[in-house]
């Protein structure tokens, strides 16, 4: 082999990790990710043609089971970080999957465990406790399995590279593969389980897990493993535990009084010798006491002190809390619709020309899509003529404020959709006949779904750059976390307002012909428009800590 090239890749040769792992990790990615989106994105609609379940019921299964693959990830990560590493995690997490998707398979092929089919005569018969305890084991593990693969792949992926320009390259290639595998869950798997069989598309689902765990553990001699750091969460109880244990001592002004550590080049930012004046109580978590020291002046090891940084690290996660809660209430409209959604489209005209009917569920593609042209455009386009226009750029906090403003009118635009098709169902007197079609194109309901595409190539790169950028480097991996974590609360949150709206009002009934779901968009709008507004009071106070934009946005 000639010097040069030799020199190009030493990583690869003389110590693991390094680009040769990028096709492991990859695939793997694309593999599970294809498993793991070819069972959610149809669950709906699985639900309600198979299981006999009514179709509400089934939008808030759907987002109690979202809620749970967006917020599993969080503890995923705990468990990497503390105690066995990213490996061990994705390996078992893909087995998990696979055991569940398997078992969602069996439901699919094996009558026994599905309740007979509805017909037209008589009432629909439900599943028995024996076929939920099934499907619902089938969810858990499924739910449990997917989250416990979904952000550890990434940070694995990234721990493989050193250089932080190559793992941003790195981080474009695992969105593009998450997204296209999505896409073609959404689309091909979908078009399986509908016109083919579901227990056909489940089992490619099974073989696309299959064969993402082999490529994984194929790859294992060349990855480089990180050992366990400890979770971040630990700092951070330390600091509320040492606070209360102290609350009676009196603070002082002196540097001198309070735990420093000296912090080397390890990517940590340097923080005052004191602590800062805000949030003064947690101040006393950093005292030094008599009995924190030990007989020759050394700082003894406990819960009841900490230091200056990790105080400070609170202090910087109390700071956000605020903007991070308009974060819940901008994506829990978004995961009401997106299960709505997909129930409207069930009453839908879903042809496209003579021959091909779109799957009901394969609707939501048009976010994915939207989402993944206008990332390219706003970063490529709308940044530069910003910055060029306004003179300075486009900050995180302005981001998020432009998602903001697109939810609500994605809202807007999903009220006035309904609106019509109630107008036509009534039109045509189908108000009692939940099954039969209503003559409106399911295309009516992509404009808003293309505005929620586009809102989310907003706030969502909006929101991981503020976390990123504002957080304490002892806490990096938490603000993706964060993330996760507000994603799967809005999830939550989704479910519960569905249940609000079925108990206090008449517009969610089984039968949304019936109903009346474009008051339930408007009231979207409502709390979007509130929301923001909330928002915008938060964003003016704000102040950025670790990165200083030439506005504050």
């Amino acid at each position: 082999m000639d010097t040069e090239a030799h020199s190009s890749i030493p990583q690869t040769h003389h110590r693991k990790g390094g680009w040769i792992t990028f096709p492991f990790i990859t695939a793997t990615m694309a593999g599970l990710t294809l498993s793991a989106a070819g069972w959610v994105n149809n669950l709906i609609v699985y639900l309600i043609t198979e299981f006999n379940v009514k179709s509400i019921d089934a939008a808030q299964i759907f987002n109690v089971v979202n809620g749970c693959m967006a917020l599993f990830p969080v503890l995923g990560a705990v468990i990497a970080d503390s105690f066995v590493g990213c490996f061990s995690v994705i390996w078992v997490s893909s087995i998990i999957n696979l055991l569940g998707i398997v078992l969602f398979t069996f439901t699919a092929a094996l009558s026994i465990l599905r309740p007979k089919p509805c017909s037209d005569s008589s009432l629909c018969e439900g599943p028995s406790e024996f076929q939920y305890a099934i499907l619902i084991l089938a969810m858990g593990l499924g739910s449990i399995g997917a989250a416990g693969t979904r952000f550890t792949m990434g940070t694995m992926g990234a721990n493989q590279l050193d250089n932080p320009k190559h793992q941003e390259n790195f981080f474009n290639w695992f969105l593009f593969t998450w997204n296209t595998a999505s896409i073609i869950a959404a689309t091909a798997i979908v078009y399986v389980q509908d016109d083919v069989s579901w227990a056909w598309g489940f089992g490619i689902c099974v073989a696309a897990n299959v064969l993402g765990l082999i490529i994984f553990v194929a790859g294992r001699r060349f990855y480089r493993n990180v050992k366990p750091q400890g979770s971040p969460f630990k700092s951070l109880a330390c600091v509320i535990i040492a606070a209360i244990s102290k609350r009676k001592l009196q603070l002082s002004a002196k540097a001198q009084d309070y735990h420093n550590e000296i912090i080397g080049d390890e990517g940590k930012q340097p923080v005052a010798a004191a602590p800062t004046e805000s949030f003064k109580f947690l101040n006393r978590g950093a005292l030094v006491t008599q009995s924190d020291t030990e007989q020759y002046g050394s700082i003894k090891k406990s819960w009841k002190l900490c230091t200056v940084q990790q105080v400070e690290d609170l202090k910087t996660l109390i700071r956000i809390i605020p903007l991070w809660i308009s974060g819940i209430f901008l994506s829990t409209p978004i995961g009401i619709q997106a299960s709505l959604t997909i129930v409207q489209a069930l009453t839908m005209d879903r042809h496209i020309g003579p021959n091909f009917k779109i799957p009901s569920a394969s609707i939501m593609v048009f976010v994915l899509i939207s989402g993944a042209v206008s990332l390219p455009i706003i970063d490529r386009l709308l940044c530069p003529i910003w910055e060029k226009v306004l003179r300075r750029p486009l900050t995180p906090l302005q981001r998020l404020g432009i998602g903001h403003l697109l939810n609500v009118l994605s809202m807007a635009i999903s009220a006035l959709v309904e609106a019509k098709r109630l107008q036509i169902t009534k039109a045509h007197n189908l108000q009692d006949f939940p099954v039969s079609v209503v003559p409106m194109s399911i295309l009516w309901l992509v404009p808003q779904l293309i505005a929620v595409g586009m809102g989310e190539a907003f706030h969502f790169p909006g929101q991981a750059s503020l976390y990123y950028q504002e957080f304490p480097a002892s806490l990096k991996s938490t603000s993706t976390a964060l993330v996760a974590m507000l994603i799967g609360i809005a999830f939550y949150l989704s479910s519960a307002f569905i249940d609000l709206f079925r108990r206090m009002t008449n517009w969610l009934p089984d039968n949304i012909n019936q109903g009346r779901l474009d008051n339930v968009y408007w009231v979207l709008v409502v709390i979007g428009g509130v929301n923001f507004v909330y928002y915008l009071v938060c964003a003016s106070l704000y102040r950025y800590q670790n990165s200083l934009p030439r506005n504050n946005g």
